[in-house]
């Protein structure tokens, strides 16, 4: 959104990330639509993010990471205050496109639009501005994952297609240990008391679009600022 789960889970998986496309993939997604971050992907750095063809008025991240070591986050919600800790060394591409979409306010009013109560597989998906797991940033955050990777309660992981390298700003945080293949960038972790909060809103479940326990949470999760501390 666990390893003697990970065999049961690879139908829900794709579910968890083939649900939260990007919008190039989208029916009407076209190179000439795309007014901006810019022409070309940024070269100058270890960081390569290529634009997705869709309209944006989001500016690309720098090439060369802004951000290194442990990165704190505060984001404000509607159900508390979230507290994470982004893991530049781990994932410096991907906290670099993080930290530069929160500097932008990319995040500030987006709401999460998916939730998974399903005990092993229990994230709640966050950072679409379309609210409709479609949406994006206009570019792709290349893949930073080696296989070894769990997803414990805490867990800051990115949301992505099909395609490993097409992950933008969508994120998801694992509230309750789920088991997932290790193919999902792993790039940072929360605190217990966000973990707790977001259990709390889980209490009150989902309105089901995927089945009984997946879909858009009953109570609402709206980021309100994210900003690095």
């Amino acid at each position: 959104m666990r390893p003697p789960m990970r065999s049961s889970l690879r139908a829900a998986v794709p579910a968890l990330l083939l649900l939260a496309p990007l919008s190039a993939c989208s029916d009407d997604a076209s190179a000439g639509d795309n007014t901006s971050p810019s022409d070309a992907a940024a070269s100058e750095g270890p960081c390569t993010y290529e634009p997705d063809g869709t309209s944006s008025d989001v500016e690309l991240p720098p090439s060369q990471p802004t951000a290194s070591g442990q990165v704190p986050v505060t984001m404000t919600t509607s159900v508390g205050e979230f507290k994470a800790t982004l893991d530049a060394d781990r994932a410096p591409c991907t906290v670099n496109s993080f930290v530069s979409l929160a500097e932008q306010e990319y995040f500030d009013g987006t709401s999460c639009h998916r939730l998974t109560t399903r005990p092993g597989f229990q994230v709640l998906q966050c950072g679409d501005p379309d609210g409709t797991g479609m949406g994006g940033p206009g570019y792709t955050v290349p893949a930073e994952f080696d296989g070894t990777e769990t997803y414990p309660a805490g867990t800051l992981a990115m949301a992505r297609a099909q395609d490993p390298d097409s992950g933008g700003s969508q994120f998801f945080i694992v509230y309750g240990d789920t088991g997932l293949d290790p193919s999902y960038t792993v790039f940072g972790t929360v605190d217990a008391d966000t973990v707790a909060r977001i259990a709390k809103a889980a209490e009150a479940g989902v309105t089901p679009e995927m089945g009984p326990e997946d879909g858009r949470p009953k109570t609402p999760v709206t980021f309100e600022t994210v900003s690095v501390d």
